[in-house]
């Protein structure tokens, strides 16, 4: 019995651990660009203003996801967190950071310069 609900209690957490748009650590620099932890392209909103709260709610959050920050995540040199609901956003000097849901694979960067307000984060 004790094995069975071990065996549970971990495929959960594996789950959950798979499900969370988290990042291990702060997002890491790539050809010239943050990326998160499976390579996939940051950016800001020119909406959002430093230390303030995100300007992108409803579709636009469907469409750009915060990129979240894990709960043992510590700010490092520019990169900072933010209160966000369910957590903490990753922002990089005082700008809040988000991916695009367009995105498909690692280094797709489609939503750079996208209406002239969203911009990949660079160094």
């Amino acid at each position: 019995m004790k094995k069975r609900i071990l065996t549970i209690v971990t495929a959960a957490v594996a789950a959950a651990c798979l499900a969370s748009p988290a990042f291990a650590a702060a997002p890491k620099e790539s050809n010239g660009m943050f990326v998160d932890d499976n390579g996939m392209t940051l950016y800001t909103f020119d909406k959002d203003t430093k230390g303030g709260a995100s300007a992108c709610s409803g579709g636009c959050a469907q469409a750009w996801p915060a990129a979240m920050a894990g709960a043992s995540d510590q700010p490092s040199g520019k990169w900072t967190t933010e209160a966000a609901d369910g957590g903490k956003q990753w922002a990089y000097d005082g700008k809040r950071v988000y991916r695009f849901a367009k995105d498909t694979k690692p280094g797709d960067k489609s939503g750079d310069n996208f209406k002239d307000v969203w911009h990949v984060v660079k160094p």
